[in-house]
């Protein structure tokens, strides 16, 4: 039995990861007050963060440019659709295992918003994870 993931699935994932890149820098700033963390490192250090920070965003957007531009190739079998497919599986089932791990032990405020915006966000994490996830499965064996 074979299972193909439809486009729009694909397409739908592309849309959430370029919306958590643009999302990305309000949350920072207003839930997290990243910006005044940072300034209490040293300069390098400040440039190190605001730098990965960057990369965050731009994979993010560019994940989700590459699935909304291309999601066909996504599932083509290719050596490079199992090779990207798997690349963005491995950042995102990480970026979940890392919530699990990591982030409960610290507090986000108590807004409302904020607590509502978590569960929407880590509900997209776990979409991402589990489409590039089956992408994958799906390239390696089907």
């Amino acid at each position: 039995m074979s299972y193909e993931i439809p486009n729009w699935l694909i397409i739908l994932s592309g849309c959430g990861q370029i919306f958590t890149a643009i999302i990305y820098p309000y949350i920072r700033h207003q839930v997290f007050d990243w910006y005044n963390d940072v300034k209490k490192l040293k300069p390098l250090n400040q440039e190190i963060a605001k730098t990965y920070g960057r990369y965050i965003q731009g994979l993010n957007f560019s994940f989700g440019l590459i699935a909304i531009l291309i999601p066909s190739d996504l599932k083509n079998n290719s050596n490079l659709a199992i090779a990207l497919t798997g690349l963005i599986a491995a950042y995102w089932v990480g970026k979940v295992l890392t919530q699990i791990a990591y982030y409960p032990m610290y507090n986000i405020p108590k807004k409302t918003i904020f607590k509502i915006g978590s569960y929407f966000m880590n509900s997209l994490f776990t979409l991402f994870a589990m489409v590039y996830t089956l992408l994958l499965i799906q390239n390696l064996f089907f």
